[in-house]
């Protein structure tokens, strides 16, 4: 089963930018959906951007569809969220996860079954 590592978390000022790094080891993301996913202090946990391996192809929350951006490293079997205009409200755990889950239902987290333990990303207004 793979496991999963995000790195790249932090504290920024609003207006500024974060790279999250997600990487896998035990597999590859081969034939896998990799979902980055947030949860803010009280509230669930969002879907924030998906990134179908085989593909390339890529979708996004409305909320962060123009500032963030989801690729990957096939070389380093790493999927990125460049995160850029950053908000006070993209404060959060963030997550990745991996899974199979059909396109209709890309950002449903229950279809999502390998996780990352979360990085921290806090943003001051």
């Amino acid at each position: 089963q793979v496991q999963l590592l995000e790195t790249g978390g932090g504290l920024v000022q609003a207006g500024g930018s974060l790279r999250l790094s997600c990487a896998a080891s035990g597999s590859s993301f081969r034939g896998y959906a990799v979902g980055w996913f947030r949860q803010a202090p009280g509230n669930d946990r969002e879907f924030v951007a998906v990134l179908r391996w085989d593909f390339g192809t890529t979708y996004y929350a409305d909320s962060v569809k123009g500032r963030f951006t989801i690729s990957k490293d096939s070389a380093k079997n790493t999927v990125y969220l460049q995160m850029n205009s950053l908000k006070p409200e993209d404060t959060g755990v963030y997550y990745c996860a991996t899974g199979r889950p059909i396109l209709s239902a890309i950002s449903q987290q229950s279809l999502y079954y390998s996780w990352g333990q979360g990085t921290q990303v806090t943003v001051s207004s």
